[in-house]
């Protein structure tokens, strides 16, 4: 069983999404399991202001160096920590930044044979920096953009992680890797009449001939997949760029 370990001052926030649906039913909430059936992944979440060690459970702090906002202090994240990690070794910490290795579906499928995943989700300006360094955590981004905090992303890498956990899904034929995924998808009516105008399926999907409607999903996959990298290669010298200005 996997068991994704928390790290938020905000647990209520993001705890439905988790107790809901197939995530719900891989924790033996949400309509239980069958009797003969075991739990597949396991949620715990660990609220730093628990441990925290000054007056009114208060765990964060004005930056060094000035600047707006407030930072999280390291104690209370580092004991956090620490609990969770208890009696576990080899459990994978994850430590969300901008700057981190960008999260796709092949490190989803690799997290989603290990034991135990830690996920610390930042507030405010976020975690100080120490904590990363001091506890070796790998730096994570779900993309070039600022949250408010980190439990989203923590929320995306569990959902992501738990579809390749063995028995989570219903159907092992719905994971990607199964089947041509495609991101058009249609449903009836066969011609939907909205403000005057017509829109149809596409003729290919409702032929009845397999091989073409596989054919065709591929096509729209592979023309979704070139825009991708194209965007991303545009970020990457973008950013390349801009630290280039910076140095010079």
């Amino acid at each position: 069983m996997l068991h994704f370990h928390i790290i938020t001052l905000f647990p209520k926030s993001i705890e439905p999404y988790l107790s809901s649906s197939i995530l719900g039913r891989a924790q033996g909430k949400s309509g239980q399991p069958k009797k003969h059936e075991k739990p597949k992944i396991r949620v715990s979440f660990y609220d730093p202001k628990d441990f925290a060690v000054a007056k009114h459970k208060r765990v964060d702090q004005r930056p060094y160096g000035g600047g707006p906002g407030m930072v999280l202090e390291p104690t209370a994240i580092l004991k956090a920590v620490e609990k969770a990690l208890r009696g576990k070794k080899g459990a994978i910490k994850i430590f969300f930044a901008t700057d981190g290795v960008q999260f796709d579906e092949q490190m989803a499928k690799q997290l989603a044979r290990k034991k135990d995943i830690v996920l610390i989700c930042g507030r405010y300006e976020g975690v100080d920096a120490r904590v990363q360094k001091i506890l070796k955590a790998r730096k994570v981004s779900i993309g070039p953009y600022i949250l408010t905090g980190g439990e989203l992303p923590a929320v995306t890498l569990i959902d992501a992680i738990s579809r390749f956990v063995p028995g989570v899904l219903g159907k092992p034929e719905s994971l990607e890797d199964s089947r041509v995924a495609s991101p058009e998808v249609y449903t009836r009516p066969e011609v939907l009449t909205w403000k005057g105008r017509k829109y149809k399926v596409p003729k290919v999907l409702i032929s009845g001939n397999h091989a073409d409607i596989e054919s065709w999903k591929a096509s729209v996959k592979v023309k979704l997949d070139t825009k991708m990298m194209d965007d991303t290669l545009s970020r990457y010298l973008l950013k390349a760029l801009n630290e280039l200005r910076l140095r010079f």
